[in-house]
């Protein structure tokens, strides 16, 4: 979509939401057909080639305004690309939504810095933005001694890093009025003003090289700063929000349910119990467990998607969430990331012995990545706790869950 009259667009060829999803989908069955999602896995991150056909796609845009060029697409639309990307490997949808924040990141800052920070409209944004470190404010800016952060996901290719951090002056902590914590920060800086270390050695999702990363007086000027709790610098139903930041994550676990699925029907296609000789499809444990993992995803997914729709249309009018449909968003996403779990892991009880070996079947895969993406906070079941206290007005559920 081209920018609006008057308006300078950022450089990229224009590409409207189905050239992005047809681009996903297309860049999806090239990693499938070569088996690439092993390769990523042993390297522990994702290779130069596949991050260029990913920027290339116009994946890394999705949340780019309209008036710098970029397609500003909805919530929904972006859960089919992440979902169609996961479907051939977790890894690569993992690390793609996560560099689509650059767009969101760019609504929190003056246009002018924001056009210079991301001149391209494909650009990767990474980082770890909870505050784990201690931001001193100084003149023109912050200054990190020293801070450690993990899970630094796509880190390794990003074009911007970011750090959250607790603000502090004249070392002591500056504490927001509202929640009587201090100050949370988020500073970006160049990939090259940290040090990223060797860390990423896990169960799944091992081609993400989501790896800590340290930085050792580091000063970012206050242009490069800003807070959720801060009015966006944009209008649009992308910035209306900062819960934003996560709705496109449900397109993991539905992604990896929908190819675990796909390719368990295939496996068991012809697959024999070799102790009565009879047909997979016509046991019953099999056929319970594909039609239970049907169900699961189904489920899940309607909900993801009803959810996302329901907030939408209520941010693109301006209008007042509900708590319920606040929380209803983030439920259905815990949700899809357990139900995936419980899916993977049917699917490869079903198949039997010959689930376990990796380089004939990418059920051992899915169960590690989904094993590894339940640890996220969206995914814990403890989030449930936190989300059903709000339901009854309890406090302290986190602004950017719902």
């Amino acid at each position: 979509m081209s920018a609006p009259p008057g308006i300078q667009a950022q450089e990229g060829r224009p590409l409207s939401a189905s050239d992005i999803l047809d681009n996903a989908r297309a860049l999806a069955a090239r990693v499938r057909e070569k088996d690439l999602a092993e390769e990523y896995d042993r390297l522990r991150q994702l290779p130069v080639d596949i991050v260029a056909e990913i920027r290339e796609s116009g994946v890394m845009r999705m949340n780019m305004p309209k008036s710098w060029g970029g397609p500003e697409m909805s919530p929904m639309a972006q859960v089919e690309v992440i979902a169609a990307l996961a479907e051939a490997d977790a890894s690569i949808g993992w690390c793609s939504f996560i560099w689509t924040d650059s767009g969101i990141y760019s609504g929190y800052l003056d246009d002018a810095v924001a056009r210079e920070m991301y001149p391209r409209l494909d650009m990767a944004q990474s980082g770890w933005i909870y505050p784990v470190a201690q931001a001193e404010r100084v003149d023109g800016g912050y200054r990190v001694a020293e801070g450690q952060w993990m899970f630094g996901s796509g880190c390794n290719h990003c074009d911007w890093l970011a750090a959250g951090s607790m603000v502090f002056e004249n070392g002591e902590p500056v504490i927001d009025a509202e929640t009587g914590l201090p100050e949370w920060r988020i500073l970006i800086a160049s990939p090259d003003e940290y040090e990223i270390q060797d860390t990423w050695y896990t169960t799944g999702l091992r081609g993400t090289g989501s790896n800590d990363y340290v930085a050792r007086d580091l000063f970012v000027p206050a242009e490069r700063t800003f807070s959720f709790a801060d009015t966006p610098k944009r209008e649009g139903a992308i910035w209306a929000r900062p819960d934003h930041l996560l709705r496109k994550m449900a397109g993991i676990p539905l992604g990896v349910m929908e190819d675990a699925i796909r390719s368990a029907r295939e496996t068991l296609e012809g697959k024999l119990d070799r102790m009565s000789m009879t047909p997979y499809a016509d046991v019953p444990r099999v056929q319970a467990a594909v039609a239970e993992a049907w169900t699961r995803h189904q489920s899940a997914k309607s909900w993801v998607f009803q959810s996302l729709e329901r907030q939408w249309t209520k941010l693109e009018r301006d209008e007042e969430l509900s708590l319920e449909e606040r929380v209803d968003v983030a439920l259905s996403r815990q949700n899809a990331f357990q139900q995936a779990r419980e899916v993977t892991r049917l699917l490869y009880d079903a198949i039997g012995g010959s689930a376990i070996y990796t380089k004939k079947s990418p059920f051992d895969r899915h169960l590690r990545d989904m094993q590894t993406a339940c640890q996220h906070l969206v995914g814990q079941p403890k989030l449930a706790e936190g989300l059903g206290g709000a339901l009854l007005g309890a406090e302290g559920t986190g602004m950017l869950l719902i």
